[in-house]
């Protein structure tokens, strides 16, 4: 294309220049003309004198001819061929919806919607764990936990739990398991609730005499067995003043042992309260009807206690009046009426409270509570009542600040045949109970403090001071002076965590017979007595938990770091330092 331009542009040129040749041929005419034009220069240059202007004028026509030079426009380069035959026009397409609409000339201001806010996103809950752990003195752990989710109606779980020991003693071995499913529904006026236990604890009669060590050779083997059922309703809270309030709960258990000890019980609780501007009465009422059976014992033991009450609560003040009326039926037949009072005074609202009370109550013991206290106890225990003549106590509550909370008492009580361990003469490690026949008095002063610095730090510490003087017996055994409690939280950081915990026992005193107490047993005989010390102890331990991920977490405990063989009851050592540590999973 650009070859063929250049041809065609170089022939137009030759052409051109050819024409322009021909036109320039000089004519004879112009020739003269020419050199007269000549010889005129000639002359004005050699300052000829001027003629006259008829002269100089010329007659002949000049033309004057120059030669011809096309002028091009500059070359534009398209980057591509256009398309000659492309003769389509475009038409846009355009959609119009007419809206048939009032105008409407209104100067008011119009109310303003708010947005919905987009559903927020549920978090994961996480309520669900298992646990597994293994360490020192064979020590083996196996924990879970299993609720159903998130409803707020309607909760249901279950929990099991597994957790064993030995020492280095023959049969120091113990072992417990533990299995509990519950549930609980939310009304539109009541809430129910229930649960379901099993519990197990196998140990021997490990009890080592330092003093004769071919004393127990082959521990005995003891085992406990205790299922409970229990169902609780209670109304909603209203904040209707005239409002009736109403609780019932039934409990039911069966315990026994390895030997021939059964124990059933079943206690109803029923509660009624109407509310009258600032003033409450109320009738609380409770029926406990149970049964112990041995080899050569049996008792059975009811109670039935009604309580009616008044109590005034307006501006600070909550004080309840009223009496609780104790029926003794089964075995012992006897009917008893103590005062029931209690009063609470905000002095410094959420700072300072003061409180007092002054109460008596029939303590319906079993051998359920006595094992949970001592499981070491011979067979054929004597079950009997006690008796809280009267009961006084006063202190003060409250908090000095964000994470700051205290509680002091003082307190006195009066009980009549109040339970007691003892060595047995025959078999020196199994326990009896013996009562304390009259009316033993107890002086005590308890306190507690919680402090949490922040989510990281937290504190906690119990002490309880008890000065005890028995009716009939030279001490109250095992019952030591000073206990000491204190755990402590702290979180390094959202990971790692620590806590310890002590306790700290003072000294006690138990009794040892140097030949057999009369059967059955009524006074104590000094004459065959002899008071053994038991030492106090400190038991120190620490644990750390280390977060991995939001499904898994490592553990470790240590207890008794001291390495103290401390006894809580005559003849049985604990076992010394133990260190164990597992897995949890969370799901």
């Amino acid at each position: 294309m650009r070859f063929n331009k250049l041809i065609y542009t170089t022939v137009l040129l030759l052409t051109a220049g050819t024409l322009t040749l021909k036109a320039q041929d000089k004519k004879p005419t112009e020739k003269k003309t020419t050199e007269k034009k000549t010889t005129e220069k000639k002359n004005t240059d050699k300052k000829a004198p001027e003629k006259p202007a008829e002269d100089k004028q010329v007659t002949e026509e000049i033309e004057v001819v120059r030669p011809y030079k096309p002028i091009l426009a500059e070359a534009v380069k398209l980057r591509r061929s256009p398309d000659l035959n492309d003769v389509k026009t475009y038409k846009a397409r355009f959609n119009y919806s007419l809206t048939d609409r009032k105008l409407e000339l209104n100067s008011d201001i119009d109310k303003l919607y708010a947005q919905e806010v987009a559903a927020e996103r549920q978090t994961e809950i996480i309520n669900n764990y298992v646990k597994g752990a293994f360490g020192s003195a064979n020590t083996l752990l196996g924990e879970a936990y299993i609720n159903m989710g998130r409803s707020e109606d309607l909760q249901a779980g279950g929990y099991f739990r597994h957790f064993s020991q030995s020492g280095k003693l023959e049969g120091q071995k113990f072992n417990q398991q533990q299995l509990s499913v519950f549930g609980r529904s939310i009304g539109e006026k009541a809430i129910f609730s229930g649960r379901i236990n099993y519990e197990r604890k196998g140990l021997y009669f490990y009890g080592y005499d330092e003093s004769k060590p071919d004393r127990n050779l082959n521990p005995a083997k003891q085992s406990f067995n205790f299922i409970e059922a229990e169902a609780e309703v209670v109304n909603k809270h209203s904040e209707d003043e005239d409002a009736l309030s109403y609780a019932a709960k039934l409990n039911g258990y069966i315990w026994g042992d390895q030997l021939s000890a059964r124990e059933n019980s079943v206690v109803i609780n029923g509660y009624l309260n109407k509310r009258i501007s600032s003033f409450n009465f109320g009738l609380a009422a409770s029926g406990e009807f149970g049964n112990t059976k041995d080899v050569s014992t049996s008792v059975t033991n009811n109670l039935l206690r009604l309580n009616p009450y008044i109590r005034l609560q307006a501006n600070g003040i909550k004080i309840t009046a009223g009496i609780n009326f104790v029926q003794e039926f089964g075995t012992v037949s006897k009917s008893r009426i103590f005062p029931a009072v209690t009063a609470d005074f905000t002095i410094i609202p959420d700072y300072l409270q003061v409180f007092g009370e002054i109460k008596g109550d029939v303590n319906r013991n079993s051998m359920k509570e006595f094992t949970d206290e001592n499981p070491f106890l011979n067979n054929n225990i004597a079950i009997k009542n006690s008796v809280e003549k009267l009961s006084f106590s006063a202190g003060i509550k409250g908090t000095g600040g964000p994470g700051f909370g205290y509680k002091a008492r003082v307190y006195r009580k009066e009980i009549t045949d109040m339970p007691l361990f003892v060595n047995n003469f025959t078999d020196f490690n199994k326990f009896d109970v013996i009562y304390d026949f009259g009316n033993m008095k107890l002086l005590g002063l308890e306190g507690e403090i919680s402090v949490q610095v922040s989510d990281q730090l937290k504190w906690t510490g119990k002490i309880n001071v008890e000065d005890y003087k028995p009716s009939s017996e030279t001490y109250s055994w095992f019952k030591p002076q000073l206990r000491v409690s204190s755990d402590l939280l702290y979180n390094v950081t959202d990971k790692l965590g620590f806590n310890a915990a002590v306790v700290i026992q003072d000294a006690s005193n138990a009794k040892i017979y140097t030949q057999a107490p009369a059967s059955p047993y009524i006074i104590p005989n000094t004459a065959i007595e002899q008071v053994v010390n038991v030492k106090g102890f400190v038991d120190l331990g620490i644990g750390a938990t280390y977060k991995i991920n939001n499904r898994f977490s490592a553990f470790a405990k240590a207890n008794n770091l001291l390495n103290k063989k401390y006894t809580k009851y005559l003849y049985y050592q604990a076992i010394g330092v133990n260190v164990f540590g597992g897995i949890s999973y969370s799901f």
